[in-house]
């Protein structure tokens, strides 16, 4: 048995006893909301997701096909599409990821039973059958309400591939691809906003230096048309790996602005590259490690922003996290290169964590996605045959869906840190939005897995006379929800906040998150 294991209980029955203060010692933090200060919009776009062919992640995820006893329609999951309606997803980028930079478009497209199939070299070295594709994916988007996010080819691929592809789904007058688009059975372009020049160039996506990719955009920007009347191409260039801020520098310096709309950055929170440690059966040295990797995206995205807004002083160019998540060893008897992992109370934490970096930082980070959406990573949904589960990050994620498109407020938080051997993180984390309404989101998450956080924010240019909230937690940091036991974890009902005149006093209990809405 873990050391850290607490004797199980249900998530409600260990929140009623951490909220009648029984073994648990508390802490003090201190805040000020700014509502005057609130002028900043938090992009929706932060809370995208992300889904490559990998795994399981398309086929038996997203993608049963129309024969599956598994309902669905025209191949697509109805059980998954109602979750991701649910959650609110503002963006979905594919197809990739590392299998971007192999992927030819044109494989994917018409009559499935003559399209050719590839050997998807990065991830298992299994047979793709491009039986799902364009059509299939911008279909998807369609059904959830995302706005699609394509993964342009330049690895392997040409310019003429990546311009015939925009001319594809966006040009609705006549040509060669709007024609064949067509004949493949649609006849609107799907006027695809959002487009990525390549997928880590410095790595699986040509292990080019920063310098020769910069040009590399340069040459491939230039030939991608603007056919929409209403939407501007949104081109994102492929960014720098965690603290490269060379890559950074490099981008923003040698690609104009006017050919630029966003630089991408990828960071997963890993312990050890060589040895990640198991996704369920981990000690608190481990999650103390992880919650370290995860508090370092505060650290890149103020120091790659700086770089930017050296280039870039009006913020017009966007800050893109398209990767982000945790990264542990794959579970037991699974494929090494299907890279499924189950999903925890950690993970929980680190996603609340991170949003909270996110939203704090939307001057800037106006568009992310969280690695992967099914089946891989930190996903926010599993699968096995007919069976779906609901992740813990899945119910993060639905809780703080109330920040899109909302107004950002302010806040100076003094928190006390949690310290385990060699790694400090603030013990809590809070970001907060007003809705075109009035409403007042607060999210917090409580990183500390065994002390109770109190917290006392002051409520600076607002009266507010309604606290209601959330909580998402679990008796041990390991909890997770199984197919066998698919509600395990989910958000409850949050008693633990009140408001006293301009104060809002929250016990927060250990390794958790909620969200509260004031008005």
């Amino acid at each position: 048995m873990l050391p850290f294991k607490k004797p199980i209980r249900t998530a409600v029955a260990f929140l009623a006893a951490v909220m009648a203060g029984k073994g648990v010692a508390a802490q003090d933090a201190t805040g000020t909301l700014h509502f005057k200060d609130a002028q900043i919009t938090i992009n929706k776009n932060i809370y995208g997701h992300f889904a490559e062919h990998l795994g399981t992640c398309i086929y038996g995820g997203f993608f049963v096909g129309d024969t599956s006893r598994i309902p669905n329609t025209e191949g697509l999951r109805n059980d998954v599409v109602e979750a991701l309606k649910k959650l609110k997803v503002p963006q979905l980028r594919w197809p990739g990821g590392c299998f971007a930079d192999t992927y030819h478009w044109k494989d994917g497209v018409g009559d499935r039973k003559k399209r050719p199939t590839i050997v998807n070299t990065w991830w298992g070295g299994v047979t793709e059958d491009n039986s799902f594709g364009t059509h299939d994916f911008l279909n998807l988007c369609e059904r959830i309400g995302a706005s699609p996010y394509l993964a342009g080819n330049v690895g392997s691929g040409s310019v003429q591939e990546l311009s015939d592809w925009v001319q594809y789904v966006n040009f609705d007058g006549t040509s060669p691809m709007s024609k064949w688009r067509e004949e493949n059975g649609r006849k609107q372009a799907w006027d695809v906003q959002y487009w990525g020049v390549g997928n880590e160039a410095w790595g699986c996506g040509g292990n080019m230096t920063a310098e020769y990719y910069a040009n590399e955009y340069r040459k491939y920007a230039t030939f991608m048309n603007n056919y929409s009347k209403k939407s501007r191409l949104f081109r994102i260039a492929s960014g720098a790996n965690s603290g490269d801020l060379h890559w950074t520098e490099v981008l923003m310096r040698d690609i104009p602005n006017h050919m630029l709309e966003g630089v991408a950055l990828h960071h997963y929170s890993v312990i050890d590259w060589d040895k990640k440690g198991s996704a369920t059966g981990f000690t608190e040295v481990q999650y103390a490690a992880t919650m370290r990797q995860a508090w370092k995206m505060e650290e890149l995205v103020t120091k790659h922003s700086a770089i930017m807004d050296k280039y870039d002083p009006k913020k017009r160019v966007a800050l893109v996290v398209d990767e982000w998540g945790g990264w542990y060893d794959v579970e037991p008897g699974t494929n090494p290169g299907f890279l499924f992992q189950q999903n925890t109370i950690r993970d929980a934490v680190l996603a609340g964590l991170t949003l909270n970096i996110f939203n704090n930082h939307a001057d800037r980070v106006r568009m992310a996605n969280l690695a992967q959406a099914i089946n891989v990573l930190q996903a926010v949904i599993l699968t096995n045959g007919a069976k779906m589960v609901l992740t813990p990050t899945y119910h993060v994620m639905e809780m703080y869906n109330v920040h899109q498109d909302a107004t950002l407020i302010p806040i100076t938080l003094k928190s006390p840190d949690y310290i385990l051997g060699k790694d400090t993180v603030p013990a809590v984390s809070v970001s907060a939005s007003k809705n075109a309404a009035g409403k007042v989101a607060v999210s917090l998450t409580n990183v500390d897995p065994k002390k109770t956080q109190l917290i006392s924010i002051k409520l600076e240019g607002m009266s507010l006379k309604q606290v209601s909230g959330r909580i998402l937690t679990s008796a041990n940091l390991q909890d997770y929800n199984g197919f066998d036991t698919p509600d395990k974890i989910r958000p409850v009902v949050f008693n633990g906040a009140q408001l006293k005149g301009d104060q809002l006093e929250v016990k927060l209990p250990p390794a958790s998150v909620v969200v509260l809405s004031l008005q």
